[in-house]
């Protein structure tokens, strides 16, 4: 029989010990990562953190195109409202004028003719 090449956690004084049954027969050993493993995990997590930046980046970015569609379109109703009151003033100075005393006192106005006749 070969002679016991691991340290055996019943027994460790008998480390050299023949194996018999019962008797762990494998060592495990902690496995670490190699240095292009752990370069490639790395990338992962600055590419995964990269693009939630831009998600985040772009959804401002969204919220800076709505509000300046809602700007131009508060913009756009001011201008309209400037027009209507306007509009309202032309019309109730028309109103206004053929009710008062003095635009019913004046003569409509005739072709008189032009002045070098």
């Amino acid at each position: 029989m070969r002679p016991q090449t691991y340290v055996s956690r019943r027994n460790s004084a008998t480390a050299t010990t023949a194996w018999s049954r019962n008797y762990n027969t494998v060592r495990h050993t902690q496995k670490s990562i190699g240095p292009l493993a752990y370069s490639f995990l790395v990338g992962l997590i600055v590419l995964g953190i990269g693009l939630i930046y831009v998600a985040q980046s772009t959804r401002a970015t969204n919220y800076d195109y709505e509000l300046s569609a809602i700007e131009n379109e508060i913009s756009d109703l001011q201008a309209k409202k400037e027009d209507l009151a306007v509009e309202k003033a032309r019309l109730t100075s028309i109103v206004a004028s053929e009710n008062s005393e003095v635009a019913s006192t004046m003569e409509n106005a005739n072709a008189a003719g032009y002045a070098g006749e």
